[in-house]
């Protein structure tokens, strides 16, 4: 297993990269609750200048890099704003990726899994992607741009890439892929890879803490529908809730860019993580104890 800059836990100093984002919010609280020591930043990953000057104030010892351009309300808007999003998700994360190394600190990058799509070896219900397949799905210019960067960062011996699909938190926060179905006037009904971040975002930190590096596909095992996933939160949440389905020629019709469906392999995390004791639980029974999680906090 491949190490760089593996340190003891008393000594470890964590700088979070995208320090206002959702994501970044979920693993600054974890940090603190460990008790180590953390710092989050918004400096713009590109400006190679200042992330220098960041990375020799704080003196990290693990970046977590969950800073990118995603596009608001969604990808959609990386159509009409590319250059935007090669300054965010190639230059700066390779910016930030190669001062890290530079520095000798080892860096976390949060990406996505969304640059895949089923295709005929891959059916939906059959093999999932591993870690080593080559990207498939270009439809959408978010999707393509990260496939690329990600080819480009697997060559620096310091970088541990987490591929990340349709995040969901304990909550109804804007960012999390339920709270965005539970919204739509229709969805697609397709099975697809899910991370649940509670599960997911401790193991994040048991392998940068570790020192890992290299491609984890950072989903729960299996893939879900999303009307799986409606019937659960309808069942646990809010049970008056419906919902109306269309096809995906029928999305592809009101879409800028297309959306990646597809299950991916995580064999290789959960394998890992049974090195620390810990099971990476199923996504339907993760689903169902995230929606109960909910239930008792009030989240309707």
């Amino acid at each position: 297993m491949a190490t760089h800059g593996v340190e003891n836990a008393s000594k470890n100093v964590f700088l979070i990269w995208g320090g206002e984002g959702w994501v970044a919010g979920h693993l600054k609280e974890l940090l603190q609750q460990q008790g180590e020591h953390v710092s989050t930043t918004t400096v713009r990953m590109e400006n190679r200048e200042s992330v220098m000057e960041e990375l020799e104030r704080i003196k990290p010892t693990h970046v977590l890099n969950c800073a990118g351009c995603t596009g608001r309300p969604n990808v959609d808007w990386c159509e009409d704003n590319k250059e935007q999003v090669i300054r965010s998700n190639v230059i700066g994360t390779l910016n930030l990726t190669d001062c890290c190394f530079l520095k000798n600190i080892h860096c976390t990058v949060f990406a996505t899994g969304c640059i895949y799509a089923y295709d005929s070896k891959h059916p939906p219900g059959g093999e999932g992607y591993l870690e080593a397949d080559p990207a498939n799905f270009g439809g959408s210019y978010y999707s393509a741009t990260k496939s690329k960067v990600e080819e480009l960062m697997t060559t620096y011996s310091n970088c541990l890439i987490l591929r990340l699909r349709m995040p969901v938190s304990d909550d109804l926060h804007p960012r999390s892929f339920v709270t965005k179905i539970s919204k739509y006037d229709r969805v697609v009904n397709i099975p697809n890879s899910n991370t649940i971040l509670h599960d997911l975002l401790p193991c994040a930190i048991l392998l940068a803490t570790a020192g890992d590096t290299g491609i984890y596909n950072f989903t729960n095992p299996g893939a879900i529908s999303h009307n799986e996933v409606l019937n659960l939160f309808k069942k646990h949440v809010r049970p008056d809730f419906e919902w109306k389905n269309f096809s995906e020629e029928e999305q592809s019709k009101i879409l800028k860019a297309g959306r990646s469906n597809c299950e991916l392999n995580s064999d290789k995390l959960a394998k890992r993580m049974k090195d620390f004791g810990i099971e990476v639980k199923e996504v339907h029974t993760a689903y169902d104890e995230c929606f109960q999680r909910m239930k008792a906090a009030g989240v309707r």
